[in-house]
């Protein structure tokens, strides 16, 4: 994770729609926000989309330069006619070049610029209101994780989000996919084990 988290989660959505404001001209479908706000920031967060936050001051989470990455690919691909289903396979386990590449080479939109701003220096305002990790996030943080937060897709409808200390091997991903054979049978035998619909592409 990047270690230059300084952005606010309201600043974070500030700066993606300045990076979106050259060559996006916005989503094609209606149902599809057209920029990030802080709903659509954590319902991504819950996904596996985005990173959890980098950093905390206090209880309010602090974003960097990977998670503007993040929500401008995911932004420019959906303008491309991606679900969020396939938005997810496209950036499942990419590094900072590669996230780089996707939030500048989709929908043939200018090489997104090499540097994000410096972040914002903390000078909250003194009525800003703590942000906290949603509680529909599968893992709460009250203070910094331990670890980078890693998706593993199993299938095309799960995806396992590992707390690692270190990247994830062939070999760590080969043994977890084999670990969750059981799960996988049980989400089928349910039927949960489709892609989101399209309602929830947001």
């Amino acid at each position: 994770m990047a270690v230059d988290a300084g952005w606010t989660l309201d600043q974070l959505a500030a700066e993606a729609a300045a990076a979106l404001a050259v060559g996006y001209d916005g989503q094609p479908s209606g149902r599809v926000r057209d920029l990030p706000d802080r709903r659509a920031i954590r319902y991504y967060t819950t996904l596996g989309l985005v990173d959890r936050p980098a950093g905390w001051r206090g209880r309010v989470a602090l974003y960097g330069r990977r998670h503007l990455l993040q929500l401008v690919a995911i932004k420019r691909l959906q303008a491309a006619g991606l679900t969020l289903a396939e938005v997810q396979a496209r950036l499942l386990g990419l590094d900072d070049d590669a996230l780089r590449e996707q939030a500048g080479a989709a929908n043939g939109a200018r090489r997104f610029r090499a540097e994000a701003p410096a972040p914002a220096k903390a000078k909250a305002p003194a009525a800003e209101a703590p942000v906290e990790a949603p509680v529909e996030a599968p893992v709460e943080a009250p203070g910094p994780p331990d670890g980078e937060l890693r998706g593993v897709r199993l299938s095309p409808g799960a995806v396992l989000l590992v707390e690692a200390g270190r990247p994830l091997g062939d070999d760590d991903l080969e043994a977890l996919r084999a670990a969750a054979a059981p799960l996988l049978r049980t989400l089928r035998d349910r039927g949960l084990d489709g892609l989101p619909s399209e309602r929830d592409d947001r």
